[in-house]
């Protein structure tokens, strides 16, 4: 038995591989212009994924110093105490507080339940009181140790205090304002701080109340032109001297809404007694041993703060609800990113249906002549169906090629973008499903044409 070869009997894949290859040599410019809408479609593909993975690495880099089990304590301002008064939030189930400035009373029409607009006797249940009281409160080293010793469950507790102030030194021509904080030694541990070189703020700095410094790496630079001569170098902050003990590597990312790149910290006790004095605001920051019982533990140091000071309204969050929202909201743009990208390949698919439908009209003469030379409907279909694909892997390709071309394009507006070479495999599966999805349906019309009626057509 002999083999049928050829265009008499059954084709070989190879045959309708170079069918295809003719075609398509023969329309380049319409090869390309179809094409257009899958390259498009991948190079969104690879910078929607880049952008949302980039999303993520901002997020991962906000919060790089910040434990998830985190809790950060402060005592509410006047501005955000009479926000939370006007919305009602303060307490369970949206209690006003006890003491309100006698003022504030009549601001609101006919008062509250169980007073009215004239009362200021500062009952609980109406205005009154005094809301200096609350301002007045100040957390202190004595909060630590109360938390510490009636909180179960935290690896560690410590309290700082940020604020700018007046530098001189170094390479500065002038007094500059620069952001300064006052910390305890277990600071560096609480938000995963890394040295370049020299010590951390010691128990000893604090006990003796010393006057060193341990600077950001980018302040380093700016201040002496290099973060590893600046070790042993002096500053001046608020017309003190202070010797510099250790320099920070290079962080890039954002702790307690404090920036260790671009910081100077001392002792939590020299910032109190030489930089800040009474105007010092301190916060507090503890670490749950079980990143599960923040909520429990939340309401634990709240609850006892309270206790010990009752005319003080405090805000306690955690690190772990704000990187999960964040997370999210990178997620959720990168979704609504790749919605948009899957709009653009149905778009390019439209594109190479209707291309091969013209294609059918135009090639209904060589169809009936390859039907009549005894190809089947299966070889038919499976030559148009390749035209299609290879149009979609060119496109595909081209695509993704132009997606990481523009990836340091995109960089330079500042925007974090992290490209992953998955992303090109994503972008090249999407390709070739529209492109078999899109083309199935002008192939099956291709193929069932009857050779008769085909030859007939001009």
């Amino acid at each position: 038995m002999t083999q049928d070869t050829g265009l008499y009997g059954k084709m070989r894949f190879t045959e309708i591989l170079h069918l295809v290859w003719i075609n398509i040599m023969e329309n380049k410019f319409k090869v390309i212009l179809t094409s257009l809408g899958i390259i498009v479609g991948s190079a969104t593909i690879v910078m929607v994924i880049a952008v949302g993975h980039g999303g993520e690495v901002d997020v991962q880099k906000q919060f790089k110093t910040l434990n998830a089990g985190s809790i950060n304590i402060s005592v509410s301002t006047e501005a955000e105490m009479r926000d939370q008064m006007m919305q009602g939030s303060f307490g369970p189930g949206g209690d006003m507080p006890g003491d309100m400035p006698s003022g504030m009373q009549g601001g609101m029409p006919g008062g509250m339940p169980g007073g009215t607009a004239g009362n200021r006797s500062g009952s609980r249940s109406g205005f009154g009181g005094n809301l200096a009281k609350k301002q007045s409160v100040v957390l202190s080293t004595t909060d630590v140790d109360t938390i510490s010793s009636l909180v179960t469950g935290l690896s560690d507790v410590s309290i700082y205090t940020s604020a700018t102030a007046k530098v001189e030194g170094g390479d500065l021509t002038e007094e500059t304002e620069y952001t300064t904080v006052g910390v305890q030694s277990n600071y560096q541990s609480i938000c995963n701080l890394e040295l370049l070189q020299g010590d951390f703020i010691s128990d000893d700095d604090q006990d003796s109340k010393n006057k060193v410094a341990v600077i950001g790496y980018t302040l380093a630079q700016d201040i002496f032109g290099s973060a590893y001569s600046a070790v042993g170098e002096s500053l001046s902050i608020e017309g003190k001297t202070y010797e510099i003990v250790g320099v920070l590597s290079k962080m890039g990312s954002v702790s307690s809404g404090i920036s260790p790149d671009n910081s100077i910290f001392v002792p939590y006790s020299t910032a109190l007694k030489y930089v800040f004095g009474n105007n010092a605001v301190s916060q507090i920051t503890a670490i749950v041993s079980d990143v599960n019982q923040v909520a429990e533990k939340m309401e634990e140091i709240k609850s006892i703060l309270m206790e010990d000071h009752p005319n003080a309204n405090f805000t306690v969050t955690d690190a772990g609800s704000s990187m999960e929202a964040a997370t999210s909201s990178a997620k959720t743009l990168s979704r609504l990113l790749i919605t948009v990208a899957c709009i653009v390949f149905i778009v390019g698919g439209i594109g190479i249906m209707n291309v091969l439908f013209v294609s059918v009209k135009e090639r209904t003469q060589e169809i009936g002549i390859l039907k009549a030379l005894g190809c089947s409907k299966r070889e038919i279909l499976l030559e148009f169906l390749s035209e299609a694909n290879f149009i979609s892997i060119f496109g595909g390709v081209m695509g993704v090629a132009a997606g990481f071309a523009l990836v340091p394009v995109v960089r330079l507006s500042g925007m974090t973008v992290a490209p992953l070479a998955v992303s090109g495999i994503y972008a090249m599966l999407f390709a070739v499903c529209t492109g078999t999805l899109f083309g199935f349906y002008p192939a099956w019309k291709a193929a069932s044409l009857m050779p008769i009626e085909a030859l007939s057509q001009k």
